[in-house]
């Protein structure tokens, strides 16, 4: 109408901000632009931000953990999109509602799939019972997997009960992928023999659940060969848990084939390590570790927020990379200008 009046903002005044209350009940309530709001604001690195961050995750942490976690890693090209969304698709079919979260610390330069997920899971993310979100490239792999926790347990806060954190499958993210889930699936290409030489150790030591993906067409046979062959290797390796021996499976997440074999044996695992009582203290003994990773992010954060401090570094900086000092030493000195700033305040 003509008679209304529309109030404009000033420039620079800043827009009305949703209390960390309204926010995380809206994001119960299943609101998902709420949703994208909340991650946006754990995301985020500006000062003012950190208190009602910190708020929103007080008041949701204790929602959040009835999901089973996921993690996949593989190499780019085994099919990690496309078994993703084969796997999710299946999911919700079955009645539950899957979140995805990206990581990939080095997206910018390897082509990783943090950016493309949306793009190739087409059927998945038109589904409402799903959500799709890249972790930002915080410059380091701690800054990533920070964000996917917290982002993680606001998922869980918000509904979803089914989990997938996908690396994409180079560096050291599985490890710390594999820190944050319950059940880590690596997805392997069709082949065997000399292959099986080429696949990480570490990576393979840290799976619970190993798939040969593409098992179609010409390769299907070369699938169940690859199958048979990580099968023996795995007898030489040390499975994470006593309680679980880490089962082989092929599938044609193409053709959707195999894919609810998959989700039989993640349901056998969860089932297994929740009544062993293994799932909630791997749970348990994740959040310690996080608690010390916190813990040295907010101190290093600290540190280089101080005042004398940041006078220094460059000067230790320049004469550690002289080799005029040690890096031993020189940390010695910043910790002590530091403690002897917080202990004269």
């Amino acid at each position: 109408p003509a008679h209304r009046r529309v109030r404009l903002r000033p420039v620079g005044e800043a827009p009305a901000r949703q209390s960390p209350a309204q926010l995380a009940d809206e994001l119960r309530a299943g609101d998902r632009r709420a949703l994208g709001r909340a991650i946006t604001l754990v995301e985020s690195s500006h000062p003012r931000d950190r208190e009602p961050a910190n708020r929103l995750l007080e008041i949701l942490t204790p929602l959040s953990g009835r999901s089973i976690r996921i993690g996949i890693s593989g190499v780019p090209g085994v099919g990690k999109s496309t078994f993703i969304e084969s796997l999710g698709n299946l999911v919700i079919d079955r009645g539950h509602k899957v979140a995805v979260l990206a990581v990939d610390p080095s997206s910018a330069l390897s082509g990783g799939s943090i950016l493309g997920d949306k793009t190739r899971m087409e059927t998945l993310s038109r589904r409402l019972e799903a959500f799709i979100r890249p972790s930002p490239a915080g410059g380091t792999l701690g800054g990533v997997t920070r964000h996917t926790r917290e982002t993680l347990l606001l998922v869980e806060a918000a509904g979803f009960d089914v989990v997938i954190v996908e690396t994409v499958g180079v560096g050291q993210s599985e490890t710390a992928v594999a820190d944050m889930t319950d059940l880590f699936l690596l997805l392997l290409l069709p082949g065997g023999g000399d292959e099986l030489q080429g696949i990480k150790r570490g990576i393979v030591e840290l799976a619970d659940l190993i798939v040969v993906n593409k098992a179609d067409g010409e390769l299907a046979a070369a699938a169940e060969r690859a199958a048979a062959d990580y099968r023996s290797a795995l007898r030489f390796l040390r499975p994470r848990s006593a309680r679980w021996e880490v089962p082989v499976a092929t599938c044609s997440a193409l053709e959707g084939r195999g894919i609810d074999r998959i989700w039989t044996l993640i349901g056998e695992f969860r089932s297994t390590m929740t009544a062993s009582g293994d799932l909630q203290a791997n749970r348990a003994a994740q959040a310690r570790r996080w608690l010390w990773s916190e813990t040295a992010e907010n101190l290093m954060a600290r540190l280089r927020e101080d005042p004398a401090v940041r006078q220094r570094i460059l000067a230790l900086e320049e004469a550690v990379s002289a080799g005029q000092i040690s890096p031993r030493v020189a940390a010695e000195q910043l910790v002590a200008r530091f403690w002897k700033d917080g202990k004269d305040q």
